[in-house]
């Protein structure tokens, strides 16, 4: 069953999906493009030497591109494990639940402990008193 999502949730994971489109759009075009300098050309109006520092810094400039697309799609994935963990109310619910079920009974293990420790010492004491009441060393 699908649930509708708010529209800030839709507008936000329609944000993802364009930051995934486009990350991965400008990687594919500049390793594109540094396929395309790879290829030799004969001539050119450029010097030789030029031309070659022209596309290596090309290449450089389009690595660079790709790193940076690369790093843009590792902080889009942080952002999305961020909006699961802090949005996922459901598991953080039951998580709660679970948390409140251990913690009840371990306090009803600790009241019955205490309880018996208490019925102990009163039994304890009033032997204790018995003794110190009937004694002939008082």
């Amino acid at each position: 069953m699908q649930r509708s999502l708010p529209q800030n949730k839709e507008a936000l994971l329609k944000s993802y999906t364009t930051r995934l489109k486009e990350d991965v759009k400008s990687m594919l075009e500049n390793f594109e493009e540094i396929i395309k300098l790879a290829k030799v050309e004969n001539e050119s109006q450029l010097n030789r030497m030029t031309q070659i520092e022209q596309d290596t810094f090309e290449m450089q400039v389009r690595a660079a591109n790709i790193v940076r697309a690369g790093e843009s799609l590792m902080k889009l994935v942080s952002d999305i494990k961020q909006y699961l963990i802090l949005n996922d109310f459901p598991s953080v619910n039951e998580a709660i639940t679970q948390n409140s079920k251990l913690f009840r009974t371990k306090q009803q293990e600790c009241d019955q402990k205490l309880m018996s420790l208490r019925d102990d010492i009163a039994a304890d004491l009033y032997d204790l008193e018995d003794e110190y009441f009937t004694s002939i060393y008082k």
